[in-house]
């Protein structure tokens, strides 16, 4: 068995620093992670890992990486000393490889906090074993369907794909004073995502050419000003190939947003 799971991960170290708009994103992140069965190990796909191919972390045990500016002093010493799972990763090079895609194994590359602030969330024990693969820096989005549809070859028991990222990424619009223009927008296009990524009445050819021309839904541009944090979604839709089984609705930021699972048999 095999499961997958887009989630949002929030602002930055936030969620685990007791802020009060995170609350509805930490509760629905332990929720997913008592819905599911535990994984074996995790291959994450984070927003905040750009590369030139496909490049996937292969040390025993990687280092957090403290990838953000201007938080407390106790963001740069939050601890989750989360496995590798070297073995893990040459399959996953392997799966890309195979599919006649360029990949790059990163031996000394750590975990950033797309990683370590979800999963400190979801299983705080940090024991199960861990794999980063990174974005590519094109943005494009038929290449991440691509490259989720490659791991479909990972052959392990037990494993969890988890897209890290935020189904509404817009910084300026966090910050700003709330407005019902705004939310309206975002509402739009987080309905546009759901039914793009659940409904059971479309084709997969057409479930994919919706998500390859995601620029096309309602507010798209004002959603996501760059894609970097929708990506992982094509990543975990390409490993799926079919509607999801379940969609959540979370706030984090006080913004609306979605979280997609699917469990493959």
């Amino acid at each position: 068995m095999k499961q997958i799971l887009y989630i949002a991960h929030g602002g930055g170290p936030m969620p685990l620093l007791g802020d009060r708009s995170h609350d509805d994103l930490n509760n629905a992140l332990r929720k997913a992670a008592t819905r599911m069965s535990k994984p074996t190990a995790i291959i994450v796909v984070s927003a905040h890992w750009e590369t030139d191919v496909p490049h996937v972390t292969t040390g025993s045990q990687p280092e957090l990486i403290y990838d953000y500016y201007g938080f407390p002093p106790e963001s740069y010493t939050i601890q989750y000393p989360s496995p590798g799972a070297p073995e893990l990763a040459e399959k996953v090079l392997s799966a890309i490889t195979n599919q006649g895609l360029k990949a790059v194994g990163e031996p000394q590359r750590g975990f950033d906090h797309g990683l370590f602030v979800p999963l400190k969330i979801m299983y705080p024990a940090a024991d199960i074993p861990c794999v980063q693969l990174s974005l590519q820096n094109t943005l494009n989005a038929e290449a991440h369907i691509k490259l989720g549809k490659a791991l479909q070859a990972v052959d392990h028991d037990g494993l969890l794909i988890l897209g890290s990222g935020f189904s509404f990424h817009n910084m300026r619009a966090f910050f700003a004073p709330d407005t019902s223009d705004a939310d309206n927008k975002n509402a739009e296009f987080q309905a546009w995502l759901q039914h793009t990524c659940c409904a059971t009445d479309i084709s997969e050819r057409e479930r994919q050419q919706l998500l390859i021309n995601w620029q096309q839904a309602p507010h798209a541009r004002f959603c996501h000003p760059r894609e970097e944090h929708l990506l992982p979604l094509h990543v975990c839709y390409g490993a799926a190939e079919r509607a999801c089984d379940q969609a959540t609705t979370v706030y984090a930021l006080n913004k609306e947003s979605r979280m997609f699972y699917w469990q493959i048999d």
